[in-house]
């Protein structure tokens, strides 16, 4: 009696090679996109300092790829995230064309990509927290893991702003662009607000498929001594 072999389908054995590919095929999207984005920018001095971010980010999560290799979901926010960036830093944040249509579709006083820029700020770091937080401490599955996260988002949240009082007190006009307040004094206030609200939201609607897609991480993937 012959045996009989298991089909594997064809899809689900090239879910695993496509997992292994996405870190390098995200990476490359994302260097890609940030060398287009340097030319023609409307103002250089906001581009580096919008853009540096990725520039330090990127070969950061490379070199460590082999010892701390991050979460498929925590991978395609991240790109996201600096796509993001990439174009406000190419237009500023005041002036990106898809902030207009918004603006001019919704009747809005100002381009609100700056909002989405900070919801994204709180959105994305929500899950890169809760992802070290789960790997490297004793808080997996504690009720203390979505408050910390919040509060280490609203934290970075915070230092960004101090940053960019810090680019405004050195930079003077020239740093209007990078500030991207639009004539609004609680520009700063609205910031922060839009990375809490950005932070909850994501842990709110994204924790059940970050645990699965920790899951799907070998366990040579955490971090080494």
């Amino acid at each position: 009696m012959s045996a009989i072999h298991p089909t594997v389908s064809p899809v689900q054995d090239a879910r695993p090679t496509f997992r292994r590919r996405m870190p390098t095929v995200l990476a490359f999207c994302v260097a890609a996109s940030l060398a287009v984005s340097a030319w023609g920018v409307k103002d250089p001095t906001t581009w580096l300092l919008e853009t540096v971010w990725v520039m330090a980010g990127l070969p950061l999560a490379i070199v460590l790829r082999r010892r701390f290799a991050l979460s498929g979901l925590l991978c395609g926010l991240l790109a996201a995230h600096a796509l993001v960036l990439i174009v406000g830093g190419h237009y500023t944040y005041a002036e990106v064309p898809a902030g207009d249509w918004v603006r001019d579709w919704l009747g809005l006083e100002r381009n609100p990509y700056d909002r989405f820029g900070h919801l994204m700020q709180g959105f994305v770091p929500a899950i890169l927290v809760r992802e070290l937080l789960v790997r490297t401490s004793p808080l997996r599955g504690s009720r203390w893991l979505a408050p910390l996260a919040v509060c280490a988002c609203l934290a970075f949240s915070a230092v960004f702003e101090m940053l960019e009082w810090a680019a405004a007190v050195t930079g003077g006009e020239a740093a209007d662009a990078f500030l991207g307040t639009q004539g609004d004094v609680w520009d700063t206030q609205w910031d922060m607000f839009c990375a809490l609200i950005g932070a909850v939201c994501s842990l709110m609607l994204l924790s059940r498929l970050h645990d699965r897609s920790l899951g799907r991480l070998s366990p040579s993937s955490s971090l080494k001594g």
